[in-house]
């Protein structure tokens, strides 16, 4: 019969429900660190550890591999290259928008205006910057692997061939170009507009001279009527001042190359490997200094709808010259 000592704690005479010896904050770490007695580690013994990371592999590796398969069926599915959802189906929709380049700094994100004084070189220097960073690729097409063969001189008469893209020459797009400074230095600046990009989107020419818009500027209607009917399948670009105030101001305009507009064999858009959409560059030759103008810029096809609360078909900026 063993007589327990009133003075000897539970816990040293194996007392499992008693209170367990005080120890050190050094001492309590130690023991969770490496127990000597139990040959725990971490509070796990080896068995205890090698189980519980046998669990969590079979686990993560059971989820790895369903969403693998996940991705695999989908894939399987999608076509990179070409949408699921086109045109009306799509929500991009059938009618594309009218973009300008060079944009406001960042910090104007929401701004429309091309402000710059044509006598400080470092005050322009910003939209000669933008515009030589958008034209970089137009610059370097087809510099990747195999894209050179892709890449075709087009016209008129010699449209793609099947799985070729057209090139953009900014070369010829004088004297809106980088080595003329795209003439902000002469207070006669060049503004470049570009289509958005629609998967499977043909224009409907306006090629037929007795069948042009009510709306259409004079002058534009007196070029397409000027043109052979071959070159008549274009895109049609027209700028000019918003309002009458705006009209005097904005001087003589220039729309470089001299077609007019956006040749229709770069159409449709096909996501092809090297595509690159095409530009036109719009030269203000003499808009009057000190004065705001608003600059609205149209496309004009027969299935380009222009709105300008919805941005569609056209764009509006301002140009600002002191």
């Amino acid at each position: 019969m063993v007589v327990q000592n009133p003075k000897m704690p539970a816990a040293e005479i194996g007392n499992p429900y008693g209170k367990p010896p005080k120890m050190s904050t050094g001492q309590t770490v130690r023991t969770f660190i490496y127990n000597p007695e139990t040959g725990a580690f971490m509070g796990r013994t080896a068995s205890s550890w090698g189980k519980i990371g046998l669990f969590y592999l079979i686990f993560y590796g059971v989820l790895a591999a369903l969403v693998a398969i996940c991705f695999w069926g989908f894939y399987q599915t999608v076509d990179p290259r070409t949408p699921t959802w086109q045109l009306e189906r799509s929500l991009i929709g059938t009618n594309p928008g009218l973009g300008f380049r060079p944009l406001p700094p960042a910090e104007n994100v929401e701004s429309t205006l091309i402000w710059y004084k044509g006598t400080d070189p470092g005050n322009f220097r910003h939209w000669i910057k933008s515009l030589e960073q958008f034209l970089q690729q137009y610059k370097t097409p087809g510099t990747r692997p195999g894209l050179g063969a892709n890449i075709a001189n087009c016209d008129y008469d010699q449209p793609p061939k099947r799985g070729q893209v057209c090139n953009v020459d900014v070369m010829k797009f004088a004297p809106c170009n980088q080595e003329n400074q795209f003439n902000y230095h002469k207070a006669s600046p060049c503004v470049f507009l570009k289509l958005n990009k629609i998967y499977g989107w043909r224009p409907e020419f306006y090629n037929e001279t007795n069948k042009l818009p009510e709306k259409m500027p004079e002058s534009l209607k007196r070029y397409i009527r000027s043109i052979p009917e071959k070159q008549r399948n274009t895109i049609w670009v027209s700028c000019e001042g918003e309002n009458p105030a705006d009209q005097e101001n904005i001087g003589p305009i220039d729309i470089i190359p001299p077609h007019q507009g956006f040749p229709g064999y770069y159409y449709p858009y096909e996501n092809a490997e090297g595509y690159l959409s095409p530009l036109v560059a719009v030269h203000f030759r003499r808009p009057r200094t000190g004065i705001l103008i608003n600059v609205e810029c149209k496309a004009w096809a027969r299935n380009i709808i222009h709105s300008r609360n919805d941005k569609l078909g056209s764009v509006h900026f301002e140009l600002m010259i002191d």
